[in-house]
């Protein structure tokens, strides 16, 4: 009998921190779950904290250049959004740590969004309008906060992210919150812990 493939884990970490960070450690810990769940997993790291470029003219320019086209410099603008979205594409299952940073999400992840959302790789146009086009995969995103409590009315974060992975055809999407752990004497990490253990354990092994 064949080996089954291994699960393929994508990790984008988009938080500024890296001692005593809320995002790093539960991001780390549903990876581990996820690795022991499912036995045999390949995993890549993304860590947006690094730095990412912003889109700009010559980007957009050379992005909205048919494909064929494209002249050298064309491509040489496209090459790293290129990179971004090969691995996307590769991944069964991502893991984002978001930090809710003034309300929203952090600048670096927004970026990312940018270089990734791609007509004619991630999405394209239909006459019913704009179609995902990574289809069939599972996002975890981790979303600790100071203040902004998950799903309230000023956090603006997990609304966009949703829509911006559904946009892309990601719709199986499952968020955990942390709200004041850094405050709370470990409860809200705890609860955040439990949670990816029971949406860990929930998911369905590939036959």
């Amino acid at each position: 009998m064949a080996d089954k493939p291994a699960l393929k884990i994508l990790e984008i970490n988009a938080a500024a921190r890296y001692e005593g960070s809320i995002s790093r450690d539960l991001v780390a810990d549903l990876i581990s779950a996820l690795e022991d769940r499912f036995g045999s997993a390949d995993t890549r790291r993304r860590d947006l904290a690094k730095g990412l470029p912003f889109i700009d003219e010559e980007w957009v320019t050379a992005n909205t250049t048919p494909e064929e086209e494209r002249s050298e410099q064309h491509r040489k603008a496209l090459a790293y959004s290129d990179e971004l979205v090969a691995e996307l594409q590769d991944a069964d299952v991502l893991v984002i740590g978001a930090p809710i940073y003034n309300f929203s999400v952090p600048a670096v992840l927004k970026a990312w969004i940018d270089m990734v959302a791609r007509a004619r790789l991630t999405f394209r146009y239909t006459e019913n309008g704009p179609e995902g086009l990574l289809t069939g995969k599972k996002a975890y995103v981790v979303v600790p906060s100071g203040g902004v409590p998950v799903g309230s009315e000023v956090d603006f974060a997990t609304p966009y992210l949703r829509h911006a992975l559904a946009f892309i055809g990601i719709t199986d999407v499952e968020f955990v919150g942390a709200q004041g752990a850094d405050r709370d004497g470990g409860r809200a990490l705890d609860a955040a812990r439990a949670y990816i253990a029971e949406l860990v354990h929930l998911a369905p092994k590939a036959a």
